[in-house]
């Protein structure tokens, strides 16, 4: 009998959306931060803090401001840092 070499799947690291709590991979969603300098989105996925996980859609956004990103961050928001994750989720979904 000959052995056929089976390739070992890779893993693929999971997230769940903060938004709309269905889970993904990591690398489909955006990463906000909670840092020492405050709250910001996380485009590499390397700022170290307490991270929360968004898709690219406005519903998503919308609702995660709402107060479940808060509370995934285990925080409150700021007028400032509300003001610029507004600003960044006017600009989601509009890449395709």
């Amino acid at each position: 009998m000959s052995k056929k070499s089976r390739r070992k799947k890779r893993h693929v690291p999971k997230r769940t959306c903060v938004g709309c709590r269905e889970t993904l991979a990591k690398q489909t969603l955006t990463r906000i931060v909670r840092s020492p300098d405050g709250v910001q989105v996380d485009l590499t996925g390397k700022i170290s803090g307490r991270g929360a996980y968004l898709h690219n859609q406005r519903e998503c956004w919308d609702r995660a401001l709402k107060g479940a990103l808060a509370n995934a961050l285990r925080t409150k928001l700021t007028a400032e840092e509300r003001s610029t994750l507004e600003a960044y989720s006017k600009n989601v979904g509009r890449e395709t």
